[in-house]
């Protein structure tokens, strides 16, 4: 699930038949370290560091949810990196 605001952009991988968010990484987290959060590079940086977690966890295959927002700009970005870092969807 991709959450974005004007000025920051979250990610979260959820366990649907449990109910629970088993992760997520955001333009907030300190592992991020990012100075602005509302850029395409920053979104890139979200998408790379939730694909390190689920593959951590040994998830490689999800649902991309965009929560609504049009798959463009930075959801577009989120998605690419997070492909790029191994998850399939």
């Amino acid at each position: 699930m991709v959450f974005r605001s004007q000025q920051h952009i979250y990610a979260q991988v959820i366990d649907d038949v449990k109910g629970c968010v088993l992760f997520q990484s955001s333009t907030l987290d300190k592992n991020v370290k990012l100075k602005k959060g509302n850029t395409i590079a920053a979104a890139a940086t979200v998408g790379a560091e939730i694909a390190k977690k689920a593959i951590a966890k040994k998830l490689k295959k999800v649902v991309f949810d965009t929560g609504g927002f049009k798959f463009h700009g930075r959801v577009k970005a989120l998605a690419e990196a997070a492909r790029k870092g191994g998850l399939v969807f």
